[in-house]
């Protein structure tokens, strides 16, 4: 039996503790502390059957019952939570972003390989099954020799400002899991970023220094091109889609609906609408990934989406943040 301790009770912690109470075995989810604890995390944690819960994550990492700790809490705080948990020999699940100061990360990603845990960062969407087919057949060599990665990723609503103000913005808490699907996808790492962004949504965004829409370039290290897009607002709800073009064909990913059954008439065809955001189109997936962490635990192997996968990807950001705003591009050895 793992016994995990889980800090961060939002809307991605929620998520993954019930997925813990409901779908995974060999699992014990004790303890859960959150800094905003209030009635309505208590009654929740309780309604899944968790009784123990606190405003203190130090309470989790003093644990000794405690084999691993999920770090949901908010982006601003990762690094420290990894290290305090690395310090007291926790195994470690961290949401994405791992970071956003590069030199912490590093710090945190050396306390973790001294103290010999493992840590997996929650880069979801290698664990969803449709991108996965996208992975597999490029490196199967299906599509020939791969030229072009395209990636489009746009939320159906913008967060709210406050979740803005610490989450490192639009490259770090959204873009980071395109430039970790670009790197998954191509096989290769990002070379050079070169970015246009802009605030077209919502002013608030643009006045706490951040965008909301942005067209990105990539040139990797195999000589491939890749271009994502992104934008906070798709009124039609959670728009996700990867493709890679190459040699020998294309390989695509479309949009996952409630069904895929579409009504023709004369006066058109009918569909139904997407799924509107990640809670839906990534649940399975998020299933999965605990499942794997699970695994490496269990089995003492490496995690599948490692710390230095979180900083790899972070580093893009980096670059990204730059060249949106100096406007020119950026190489990510650089950074």
């Amino acid at each position: 039996m793992v016994r995990l301790g889980l800090i961060g009770a939002g809307r991605i912690g929620k998520v993954h503790a019930e997925n813990i109470v409901s779908r995974i075995r060999e699992v014990e989810l004790k303890k859960i502390a959150d800094i905003y604890l209030n009635n309505d995390i208590k009654e929740w944690a309780h309604s899944i059957g968790i009784k123990n819960v606190t405003n203190d994550a130090g309470e989790i990492f003093r644990d000794p019952e405690i084999d691993a700790v999920l770090i949901c809490s908010s982006s601003d705080t990762h690094e420290r939570f990894i290290i305090e948990a690395a310090k007291a020999g926790k195994h470690i699940f961290c949401e994405k972003p791992i970071g956003s100061d590069i030199e912490k990360i590093k710090e945190a990603l050396e306390i973790v390989e001294n103290k010999g845990v493992k840590l997996q960062v929650g880069f979801v969407r290698r664990f969803d099954h449709n991108h996965k087919k996208v992975h597999d057949a490029v490196k199967e060599g299906k599509i020939g020799e791969p030229y072009l990665v395209k990636i489009t990723s746009r939320d159906p609503q913008p967060p709210p400002l406050n979740y803005l103000k610490v989450s490192g913005g639009l490259f770090f808490d959204m873009t980071i899991h395109d430039f970790d699907m670009a790197r998954y996808l191509s096989g290769s790492e990002v070379e050079e970023v070169f970015v246009h962004a802009a605030v077209l949504v919502d002013p608030a965004i643009g006045e706490i220094g951040d965008f909301d829409t942005a067209i990105i370039t990539m040139r990797f290290k195999n000589g491939m091109l890749g271009v994502i897009d992104n934008c906070r607002k798709a009124i039609y709800g959670y728009d996700q889609r990867t493709e890679v073009h190459g040699s020998r064909g294309c390989i695509m990913v479309e949009n996952d609906r409630p069904n895929t059954s579409m009504l023709l008439t004369n006066e058109g065809t009918l569909s139904e609408k997407l799924l509107w955001f990640f809670l839906e189109r990534y649940n399975d997936a998020f299933a999965m990934e605990l499942k794997s962490f699970i695994d490496a635990i269990i089995n003492d192997t490496q995690p599948p989406v490692t710390g230095i996968d979180g900083l790899k990807a972070v580093l893009v950001a980096e670059a990204a943040a730059i060249s949106a705003k100096e406007g020119k591009p950026i190489k990510v050895n650089d950074i």
